[in-house]
Formats: C-alpha cells, structure tokens, sequence
C-alpha cells in the first residue's frame, strides 16, 4: 500500500475537521457550489466522481472475463455474497440501529436518509481497492481481476434495481428518474470511457497503460479528498450539533465487513476453494465501491443529507477494517487450509 491508503482514514479525519471549520466560517461558496444541480446531478461533485472513477475502472481488463471459468467455486461465492446477500443484512442493520437503537440520538428528520446511504454503501462491491487487498493476502491475481470485471459488468444491470427495491422495503421513496441518471453518469459511462481508453493506451503499449495510471492516480486521490471537504462542509453543522453521529453510523458498516467476510470465508473453506482464492474472495465480498456510492447518495438525496454522510463514513473505516479482516485471513491460514479436501 502506498502512502495515501495506509492512512487513508487519518486523510478522512483530516477532511473532517476541513469542511466541518469551512462550512462554518465560509458558507456561502459552499451554498454556491451546491446549487450548480442539473437534473439533481450535482456539476462539480460529478467531475470529482469521474476524476476519482476513471483511473479506477482504467485497471480492469474485461478481456479477463473468459477466466470467470477457472475459479469458479470462488467466483460463485463471492458473487452470492455480493447480490444474493450483502445489502439484505444491511438494510437490517440499518433498520436495528438507525430507527431501533441510535434512533433518540440522531436529528429524526434523518433517519430514513441514514438507512439509504448504508443500503446505497451495501449495493456497490468494491473495484480499485480490492486489488490491494488482494495482494495484501497474496491473493490469486487472476481470479481478483476477473471477479471485479465481472462485478463492474453486473452493477451496470443490477445496482438500479436492487436500490430501488431495498429502499422500497425500508419505505424511502425512490426517484427513479435521478437513480437512472446516476446509473448511467456514474457507472456506464465511466465504464465505456475507461474501457476506449484503455484500448488507446494498450495499442500504443503496456508501459503507456502504465505511466497514465501512475500520472492519473494522484488526481484521483486529490478528487476523493476534495469532494469529502465539500461533504463535510455541508455537513458540519449536523456534526458539531452530535459528534457522535459518525460512531453511531460507523456501527452497522463494521458489522457488515465482518458479517459478509466471514461468510464468504467459511463458504469458500467448504465448497474447497484455495486460500488464495478464498483470501480476496472474502475481501471483496465485504468492501463497497463508495465512490460510487457517495455520489448516488448527493445525486438522489443531496449535499446535506444523511444519506451522503453515512456513504462518507464508509470511506472513514474502510482501510482500519478491511486491514483488520486482511490480517485474519492471513493468521487463520493454516485453520483454512486444514479444511480444504
């Protein structure tokens, strides 16, 4: 891991207190900035978004799709966690802690917006990060790269219609005209863009592929970091009113890491997978594509909703917990393998 991801939550912490301090004492750029709307789709937060999103989705070869075959115990796997499983227990939890639990702590106002953004964080499986997880486990790389390019080609069919429907069961109306154009801004054309583009710099070479990622990869961190200030700058009053707002969110995304990796853990040692298949398998059935899901959550429900707020605490805990899960895939090892006919 580089220097950015290792402390990616430190750099989040960071943006926190940013936007929190310049939405308080300069609020008027930041009003500014979220009335730039066309059809809902915020101007400047959807730049951001493809700044971040391209560079990500440049890494997948869906050539590598005719290798789904060689693992496929794996890929079944991950791919019932994914669709089959994980938003489900989300919505649950979101359910349990938002309107149960936490309920007379949070602005009631929010409630409904809260349990959007987790089911939202749930919908989208993780692409770019995986693959550093991957290596962390010293995963198969093969089977990495083709369950995320297979992930990528499902979430453009699927990631609508699930959201609709989980939002539906936890009675949050739904504007389906907005979700479809975030569909199409946020996950189609990113994918068809990435993907000619990746077919230029491939005909010129491999080391020009290369050297564009490289170039593009501090943008797309520089991207990440500046949408969470506008973020937080909207939200900073909602979080100097209750601090703990975040803690409080975080709860039910951490559960859900541990719930979905475990999971596919156990269900991989079972059906007999290797470990270093079952390894990455784990962690992509537990991390979320919250690049995404941070601009779905603006595009339908706003700068200043809960639902933005709850996606960005994803981004929060993503690294301490997946490093968590990436150090009890490798100490349990030789538990797995023990396993394994």
């Amino acid at each position: 891991m580089n220097l950015f991801e290792r402390y990616l939550t430190l750099w989040v912490f960071l943006c926190i207190v940013t936007g929190v301090a310049l939405g308080e004492f300069f609020p008027a750029p930041f009003h500014l900035i979220g009335s730039l709307e066309v059809a809902h789709v915020n101007i400047p937060v959807g730049l951001l978004i493809w700044i971040m999103i391209i560079p990500m989705l440049l890494r997948i070869d869906f050539s590598s799709l005719h290798q789904v075959g060689q693992h496929w115990r794996g890929i079944g796997v991950t791919l019932f966690i994914n669709w089959a499983v994980k938003p489900f227990p989300m919505a649950l939890l979101g359910w349990l802690f938002i309107r149960q639990i936490f309920a007379p702590y949070l602005p009631a106002a929010q409630l409904d917006s809260y349990i959007a953004g987790l089911i939202l964080l749930a919908a989208a499986p993780c692409t770019a990060m995986v693959f550093v997880w991957s290596r962390l486990v010293n995963g198969e790389p093969l089977f990495t790269l083709s369950q995320v390019a297979l992930n990528d080609v499902i979430m453009i069919f699927a990631f609508a219609p699930l959201v609709a429907l989980l939002l539906g069961l936890s009675a949050i109306i739904v504007p389906w005209d907005t979700l479809l154009v975030s569909v199409v801004l946020y996950i189609v054309l990113p994918v068809l863009m990435a993907q000619i583009w990746r077919k230029f710099l491939l005909a010129r070479s491999a080391a020009a592929l290369e050297r564009t990622l490289q170039k593009l990869h501090p943008l797309s961190l520089l991207a990440l970091l500046a949408t969470l200030v506008l973020l937080f700058a909207f939200q900073g009053t909602a979080i100097v009113a209750k601090p703990l707002i975040i803690a409080m969110l975080a709860v039910p995304i951490t559960i859900q890491v541990f719930f979905n990796s475990g999971l596919a853990y156990w269900l991989n040692r079972r059906f007999g997978v290797a470990h270093c298949v079952a390894g990455p398998s784990a962690l992509i059935g537990a991390s979320n594509f919250f690049e995404l899901a941070v601009a779905v959550a603006i595009s339908l429900f706003g700068f200043e909703s809960g639902a933005a707020l709850a996606t960005v605490v994803g981004v929060l805990i993503e690294v301490p917990v997946m490093l968590m899960v990436v150090y009890l895939v490798k100490r349990s090892a030789a538990w797995y393998q023990s396993g394994v006919q």
